[in-house]
């Protein structure tokens, strides 16, 4: 495990472990965005960018959530929906990419027309900036960033 320090997390910036799990999504994460920004189909694009986003708010969750006993059997949420309960600051993050999560599905489904060549690279773009966000929040330094780079045009 590798020690990391957290300043977003409670507690005030305590050094603490985060499980390997963590890293394995941002790893993953980042094989995602590096996937999307090298599709040349556009919906490839766009469903491999919102993965991305996936992953990353799955290794958010790894490392922050705690397990919940619940009376009533278990209640079904999606990563967005806890993402939002463990990290309430990254709310409007979570909103965004599950606002994504229905063209995500049609391009994965092959529609050409799910989503425009603009809205795959705003979507990667922004899986970029939130990867790096994590990262910050974790204690992590982030990654070498899309930034205002052109993206290779799509097909």
């Amino acid at each position: 495990m590798q020690r990391d320090h957290d300043p977003g997390r409670p507690g005030g910036g305590a050094t603490h472990l985060l499980p390997p799990t963590t890293h394995t999504y941002l790893m993953r994460a980042a094989e995602s965005l590096s996937e999307a920004i090298a599709a040349t189909e556009v919906p490839t694009r766009y469903a491999c960018a919102h993965v991305a986003a996936l992953r990353t708010a799955a290794a958010l969750l790894a490392a922050r959530a705690r397990p919940v006993r619940r009376s009533r059997g278990p209640v079904q949420k999606n990563a967005w929906v806890l993402l939002a309960e463990v990290a309430p600051e990254l709310a409007e993050w979570a909103t965004f990419f599950a606002a994504g999560a229905a063209k995500r599905a049609a391009a994965e489904a092959g529609s050409r027309r799910a989503v425009t060549e603009r809205e795959a690279d705003d979507l990667i773009r922004e899986a970029d900036r939130f990867l790096a966000v994590v990262e910050s929040r974790l204690g992590l330094v982030p990654h070498p960033s899309v930034g205002d780079r052109p993206l290779p045009r799509a097909v």
